[in-house]
């Protein structure tokens, strides 16, 4: 939506869930917008659309369900010549960090990576760097962790007892609890490319 209302151009968003592509629509539909915003249900490592069909492909906290790299080359034929991708990355921020947060994240993310390594990538791939940012520590706690909390205990209340449900829970728990100690080796960078 914040894109919608600060650029020119449609908008075709995607996503694997239903749900969450009807909330989508709804809400574009709320703020008339719904003629420049379409939402599709799909998958990101099999795209419906053509060749050299994009100006822009952003992904925010998702590449990594298929990697950086893999992403970054798939994705690639889907813009037009001298257009952008803007995704964001879990990236380390030093070349050595504490073994236990390590650990966590080459578990999450196998192919997680210095931001030098993933600018290299990035250009090994086809694209010339724009820019890359490191997300300020709101978009994790203000963004993304407090507003967990009441979630969390709303979710453990309504599945009580379910045993899948509290390991899960307790591994987002943990993931909030080792970013508090160890932010300063990593967080999530905003990779900027034009592919040539």
């Amino acid at each position: 939506m914040i894109l919608a209302q600060n650029a020119k151009g449609t908008i075709t968003a995607l996503d694997l869930f239903s749900g969450s592509i009807d909330k989508l629509n709804a809400t574009a539909g709320k703020l008339g917008l719904q003629n420049r915003i379409k939402g599709l249900v799909g998958s990101m490592d099999n795209l419906p659309f053509q060749n050299d069909k994009f100006d822009l492909i952003w992904s925010e906290g998702a590449i990594a369900n298929i990697g950086f790299e893999k992403g970054l080359n798939y994705w690639k034929g889907f813009l037009k010549k001298g257009g952008y991708i803007a995704v964001t990355y879990e990236s380390w921020f030093t070349g050595e960090r504490p073994a236990e947060i390590e650990k966590f994240w080459v578990d999450a993310v196998p192919e997680i990576g210095t931001i030098g390594h993933n600018i290299s990538i990035m250009q090994k791939t086809g694209y010339t760097l724009v820019a890359a940012f490191t997300l300020s520590e709101n978009c994790w706690l203000d963004n993304y962790f407090i507003p967990q909390k009441t979630r969390q205990e709303e979710f453990l209340q309504k599945y009580a007892g379910n045993k899948t449900v509290e390991t899960f829970i307790a591994y987002m728990k943990r993931e909030a609890e080792l970013y508090i100690k160890y932010k300063q080796y990593y967080g999530y960078v905003f990779y900027i490319g034009k592919k040539l």
